[in-house]
């Protein structure tokens, strides 16, 4: 399948570089704050990248969206997954009720949270609180077939594209995409696969609880899907290929606010598969994105490695939803926090290692 695109598509638009001058300065004031260099490790190097990212001497991670885009799988007919498909339409249900684990975490934020539903098999009655982005009852059987026609692929990167924009009209400081659909770690992983020309078994985890044997059945799945798919790495094809609607919307998602001067706090597998995908199509994204932490999915540690990021935190998560990345959420704001507040020598009457 070849996946044409013209330069007017919003995933192709001009992504700005941070700002070298803002780096500067802020590398010099954290230079001069009332502590040994350095002292604060990845704290003072968040808030550097952000005051470069925002184009400020007052980085902020005050307004956050989380964004969760669902969607369902057609590769759930293999059988990967310990619960049923009408779990993804349940689970909208319970975002909308304020119930799930990331209800939570956003309210303790006091992040703005939105649901993006791209399509369930299980029919959604339009609701508050949700976006309704449907392009159909989830994906074809990746397995089988290809996931997604080009189409398809085009109006889930839209939708990505269209939620980084209401994200840029709420004025937010940090962007949080996050993800619900039974049978995503099967698309993630085999995508990961495809990108990185990897084993399945490198990469294939228990998703939502399989034991060792729903994971060896897991592998065959991916590899017979790789094996359909062929040796391309082109991220688009590979997106539309063995991708879900929502990783795709996800990979739109983090372009989208990249090009529009928003960093983006990536949550676990799934989403870090989605970036992937959308540095290889967008090298220059690579600097807009921040990761929150390293899940448990065995795939994970791999895509980070290519990614070459360093997560914050490594707590064994695996949720989903954007959880780890609201988790991880409180760092940024404490980074910047210490940044803008501290005293500095000077206006703490302190000696430092150069005025003594």
């Amino acid at each position: 399948m070849s996946c044409s695109v013209s330069p007017a598509t919003p995933w192709l638009q001009v992504i700005p570089p941070p700002s070298d001058q803002h780096r500067q300065e802020a590398q010099r004031r954290q230079q001069q704050l009332t502590k040994p260099a350095g002292s604060l490790g990845q704290m003072e190097t968040l808030a550097v990248s952000l005051a470069a990212l925002q184009h400020t001497q007052h980085p902020s991670a005050e307004r956050i969206k989380i964004t969760v885009f669902a969607a369902d799988h057609g590769v759930c007919a293999e059988g990967i997954s310990a619960f049923p498909q009408a779990v993804t339409g349940q689970m909208i249900a319970n975002f909308v009720a304020g119930g799930g684990a990331i209800n939570v975490l956003a309210r303790q934020l006091k992040a703005h949270l939105e649901v993006v539903n791209l399509g369930t098999v299980s029919a959604q009655a339009p609701t508050d609180g949700v976006v309704d982005e449907a392009i159909a009852p989830g994906t074809a059987n990746l397995a089988r077939q290809a996931a997604m026609s080009e189409a398809q692929l085009h109006l889930a990167l839209t939708a990505g594209d269209r939620a980084a924009a209401r994200a840029a009209e709420h004025g937010c400081d940090i962007f949080i995409g996050g993800e619900m659909g039974i049978g995503n770690t099967t698309s993630a992983s085999t995508l990961a696969c495809a990108l990185l020309q990897a084993s399945p078994k490198e990469l294939a985890g228990p998703g939502t609880g399989l034991d060792s044997n729903g994971v060896n059945h897991k592998v065959e799945v991916i590899q017979q899907a790789l094996t359909r798919h062929g040796n391309s790495n082109d991220p688009l094809h590979c997106l539309a290929s063995l991708g879900g609607f929502e990783i795709v919307a996800l990979a739109g998602a983090c372009i989208g606010c990249a090009v529009r001067g928003i960093p983006v706090l990536v949550d676990g597998f799934i989403v870090s598969a989605a970036a992937l995908a959308a540095v290889r199509l967008r090298p220059e994204l690579a600097d807009w994105l921040l990761f929150s932490h390293r899940s448990g999915e065995p795939g994970h540690g791999k895509v980070l490695d290519a990614l070459q990021a360093r997560p914050l935190l490594d707590l064994g998560m695996r949720l989903g939803e954007g959880s780890g990345a609201a988790v991880a959420a409180s760092l940024l704001r404490n980074a910047c926090a210490l940044h803008n507040q501290m005293a500095t020598f000077t206006d703490a009457g302190v000696s430092n290692s150069e005025n003594e």
